[in-house]
């Protein structure tokens, strides 16, 4: 049975594995699309990640969500974080965006759920607006974001109104998502909210799948890629990030995502030999920088 004092280290360490299991998202992206087109392989990944988890809620005999309001509130969140987010991420790599760039787009979360969060505020959910010290972690984090994909600007045809159009729909839909559950979800367990979450995504996105016509390659490489995308990033990442939208304030934990592009760039250089240049360096150290003077608690007056 494990004591207080290490179910607090395992919550401690839950941001730090949470970036680290997230940033392979785009790792696993160029390892299988080469085999599979986008929405095909994210509908399979879907149905698999269901599976799994409709198994580990029977066997722990898991309590699903009383009320039918949590349902559709938890099916609206699937939508926007798993189907919107990964439909529009994959689609752009697909097309031809590098994934540093993309990891750029999707990187200006934390800037549109500030400006939310300033403008609306979350009184209602007993945090605070962003403060002044916030506001300066997240523009040191942009920069530090910038920093690092800067070669990536005019770099052949990664830039498309395609491949623009759909990272931007994908950076919307994770702002979306992530404010939605903060706002409407209540505490559930994890595994039955992310069955739901997961089934709502599998329903809009298998569809358009069904109209594409690249066919999916069964390859060892696919099979790879598949696992790691069902085991790690679905049953891993995603649980994670539900539990700690819960946990945290919105703005405190969007502003984890800053940190996903420096460490994708040093998965790329130890995988595929990516060059890590003084520039990258210089970012990565902008952007914890500014994950710090996000995260870290506004003192309040007594």
């Amino acid at each position: 049975m494990s004591t207080p004092a290490q179910n607090g280290a395992l919550i401690k360490a839950m941001p730090a594995v949470f970036v680290l299991i997230w940033s392979t998202g785009f790792i696993v992206a160029k390892y299988g699309l080469p085999y599979a087109p986008p929405l095909s392989f994210l509908s399979i990944r879907y149905a698999l990640s269901l599976l799994c988890f409709v198994v580990w809620i029977a066997v722990a005999r898991v309590a699903w969500p009383a009320s039918r309001a949590q349902w559709l509130h938890l099916g609206v969140t699937g939508i926007l974080i798993h189907a919107g987010y990964l439909s529009g991420v994959w689609t752009a790599i697909k097309g031809g965006m590098g994934s540093g760039l993309t990891a750029l787009m999707v990187g200006l979360q934390p800037v549109l759920t500030a400006v939310w969060v300033s403008q609306m505020g979350e009184s209602s959910q007993g945090t605070s607006r962003v403060s002044v010290r916030q506001w300066l972690g997240l523009v040191l984090g942009l920069a530090g974001l910038l920093l690092v994909v800067s070669r990536k600007f005019g770099a052949g045809n990664e830039a498309t109104l395609y491949t623009l159009g759909f990272a931007v729909f994908a950076l919307f839909s994770i702002t979306a998502g992530t404010l939605y559950q903060k706002r409407f979800v209540r505490s559930a367990d994890v595994r039955s909210a992310n069955a739901i979450q997961l089934g709502a995504a599998l329903l809009v996105t298998l569809p358009f799948a069904w109209l594409e016509t690249e066919p999916v390659q069964w390859t060892g490489g696919f099979m790879g890629a598949l696992a790691w995308s069902v085991l790690g990033l679905t049953l891993g990442g995603s649980s994670l990030l539900y539990m700690l939208i819960q946990r945290g304030a919105t703005t405190a934990v969007t502003s984890l995502l800053y940190l996903v592009p420096p460490t994708t760039a040093l998965m790329a250089w130890l995988l595929f030999g990516e060059s890590i240049t003084v520039v990258t360096v210089l970012g990565t150290a902008l952007t914890a920088l500014g994950v710090s003077l996000v995260v870290r608690p506004v003192k309040t007056a007594a």
